[in-house]
């Protein structure tokens, strides 16, 4: 009822808006795409269930079968829609085998490695279409070994053992997941000497309780995180270049010689396998901080228990598709807005990434009634579908490193939504430039659990303001974008972590009944994404602030500051560049305002157009600026100096990753080469911040 009376009034109010301006202001057209007219948790639970009924791994004939979707409803919304294919290498399980041999006199252990359906279970007709467990790109082998419980597998935790006298040489490591990217697991257990590695989830992480899927929400005792082990981005066989049919590849030999790839096998399994092997596990006891929630008492080993792994993969180039809705600005139509989303999946895919496809689906809806009620983009929005994200941001990576120079020179800014929704409460990642348009569109948008209030009030909390995350780890399609080209991005969802992630589980039950069963955060995602865009692509001024960049790179070189006590490394150089960063951001914040104010009310003249175009530019190209051509030492592919991953984890987020790279190595080395490393970073961390406020100041020296 109260929605009817809703949109009776938006329909009023639309009529006297037109018949007093015949070309509403674009503000109109914003107010009216997140009215409940414009919006349908019905369309977005209608396009989940399509795309999620059978799972769909990359390169399948499953996943060439939701591309077609995305591209028939996209097409059915009068957008100009296509489809781009990558022939890229994949690689899927053709064989896998796990063996405990415990403390004899017990019988050898052989793990049967399958994900179980239950009682009800409305996709087990075609459970057997899921993949079996494994990890993509891990390396195809036989490796045996006594076991060693290594906690998360980070580089502190082999530090931890190594203080505690644990030989990790020769073993077969045994990792919880839930820390660290598990390609970096895997490659640390091999730098640590051992021979294969086992992953699983810890009941304490994912359990969630006694209570697992159906009847909770957390990971049953089978279910297992698959994913990918490959530390690289795009297809390893074409590194910097698309892969396009018949085009360079790299040997199998290069491929393994790049780093990217793991040097020793891998295997993930359940948290019900993972407590059989650690009860096989003896030596001295874990540290409180490393044990589990349950009865049984984790020991680090090695042995006696020994474990047996057998991975062998088949490597094939597959046929992928990126899928592309356009929708073309008037004024500016060379100048690019882009939304992104994966749809490949593991498995089912309905939180991983299906939740973000189907919000993505249901913009492309609301644009549509836009659209024919007159509305028109001052800049062209494009609605991207990536295909391979899963295993290593395939499908996007291709497509920016065959349009690279297109993309340098046109596009406003990249919106990344992956998972959109997995529970409640709202997170947000980009870069500084555009905090203060998240925060204002938040303040447009209803919360979704608590209609009193609006997103912005429940993601701040109790704090002055709410908590924006950085873009500097590897995990979603906004790196190729940012991390090689230097291209403003965001990345949101809501909910973060959840139990069954990547596992047989993540399906359309699982969110209806747990993630989001009014499909309300769904369309709360669709608003704040769309409506970002919106501003973006029709505001007469990009809305970008550079004072809050230059004030992050401030609180950063701060922090890093304290971490350089007694180094003799010296960031004047740094404090000396944010400086000139800060005063070119004030100086184009009071240009716009001064051109606004001089164009008043009257219509602009061709100068004044030119003019705003060449500010648009500025503040389009500053981030680009961030950029090295040479790259991060030993990591060329990454050229922000700003942010990029840890070289120890690809999800974790830094600042400055070339001077943190720099700074382990020279706390290992402690030579006064390496610390002359470390002050050659902050020098080139310092021109490019330089050459930034250049940028925004649109002078050359």
């Amino acid at each position: 009822m109260l929605k009817s009376i809703f949109i009776i009034l938006i329909s009023i109010t639309s009529s006297l808006i037109f018949f007093f301006f015949p070309t509403p202001p674009k503000s109109f057209y914003h107010y009216l795409f997140l009215s409940p007219s414009f919006t349908s948790n019905a369309s977005i639970a209608n396009h989940l269930y399509t795309l999620t009924r059978r799972p769909h791994v990359a390169g399948t004939p499953q996943n060439s079968e939701t591309a077609d979707y995305v591209l028939n409803t996209l097409s059915s919304y009068s957008l100009k829609s296509h489809i781009v294919t990558y022939h890229v290498s994949l690689a899927y399980p053709l064989s896998r085998s796990l063996i405990l041999t415990p403390q004899q006199p017990s019988q050898p252990i052989k793990f049967d490695l399958i994900q179980e359906t239950y009682e009800g279970d409305p996709y087990a007709e075609v459970a057997s279409e899921v993949m079996p467990t494994f990890h993509g790109f891990a390396k195809s082998g036989t490796a045996s070994g006594p076991i060693v419980y290594v906690n998360y597998g980070r580089v502190e935790d082999y530090e931890r053992l190594q203080n505690m006298g644990v030989n990790v040489s020769g073993s077969i490591v045994l990792a919880k997941y839930g820390q660290i990217y598990r390609g970096d697991i895997v490659r640390n257990a091999h730098e640590a000497g051992a021979f294969g590695a086992v992953l699983y989830t810890d009941r304490k992480d994912y359990g969630s309780g006694k209570k697992w899927f159906p009847e909770g929400r957390g990971m049953p005792p089978s279910g297992v995180q698959v994913g990918s082990v490959y530390t690289g981005l795009g297809d390893p066989t074409t590194p910097g270049w698309a892969s396009v049919e018949e085009c360079e590849r790299k040997s199998d030999e290069e491929v393994e010689s790049s780093g990217y790839v793991p040097l020793i096998p891998s295997l993930p399994v359940s948290w019900a396998d993972g407590e059989t092997i650690l009860g096989a596990v003896g030596g001295q006891v874990a540290d409180d901080d490393w044990q589990g929630s349950g009865d049984l008492t984790y020991r680090v080993g090695p042995g006696p228990g020994f474990l047996s792994l057998t991975y062998n993969a088949e490597n094939v180039i597959a046929k992928i598709h990126d899928v592309f809705g356009v929708i073309e600005g008037e004024e500016e139509p060379d100048r690019f807005v882009l939304l992104g989303n994966h749809r490949d999946a593991w498995t089912f895919g309905a939180v991983d990434p299906n939740s973000g496809t189907a919000a993505l689906l249901e913009i492309a809806e609301r644009l549509w009634k836009l659209q024919k009620i007159g509305w028109k983009p001052r800049r062209t929005i494009i609605l991207c579908n990536w295909d391979a994200e899963e295993y290593g941001l395939i499908g996007s990576t291709e497509w920016v490193e065959e349009n690279r120079e297109m993309l340098a020179s046109r596009v406003v800014a990249y919106l990344n939504v992956d998972c959109a929704v997995s529970g409640p409460g709202f997170h947000a990642a980009a870069t500084p430039q555009l905090d203060e348009l998240l925060k204002q569109s938040a303040q447009k948008v209803q919360d979704p659990d608590n209609s009193s209030q609006n997103i912005y009030e429940s993601w701040a909390g109790s704090a002055k303001s709410p908590t924006i995350e950085r873009l500097g780890g590897g995990g979603s399609d906004y790196a190729a974008f940012l991390q090689h080209v230097g291209i403003p991005a965001a990345d949101l969802f809501y909910g973060g972590g959840y139990p069954v992630y990547h596992s047989m589980y993540d399906d359309y039950v699982w969110m209806e009944k747990f993630g989001d069963p009014m499909f309300q955060r769904h369309v709360a995602v669709g608003s704040l994404w769309g409506l970002i865009a919106l501003r973006l692509a029709d505001d007469k001024f990009l809305p970008f602030n550079y004072l809050a960049y230059a004030n992050e790179l401030q609180q950063s070189t701060k922090d890093l500051e304290a971490d350089l006590t007694d180094t003799g490394v010296s960031l004047v150089p740094m404090f000396k560049a944010i400086e000139k960063l800060r005063d070119a951001g004030f100086n184009i914040n009071r240009l716009i305002k001064a051109i606004d104010e001089k164009q008043g009310w009257r219509s602009m003249w061709k100068t004044d157009s030119l003019q705003v175009r060449e500010v648009n530019d500025r503040l389009m190209m500053a981030e680009r600026a961030f950029t090295d051509g040479d790259g991060l030492f030993e990591r060329q592919w990454y050229k922000h100096l700003i942010y990029g991953p840890s070289k120890h984890n690809d999800y974790g987020s830094k600042s400055f990753p070339g001077i943190d790279d720099a700074i382990k190595n020279a706390r290992k080395l402690n030579t006064t080469e390496s610390w002359r490393s470390v002050q050659h970073e902050v020098y080139r961390v310092s021109r490019a911040v330089a050459h930034a406020a250049l940028v925004l100041n649109g002078k050359m020296t």
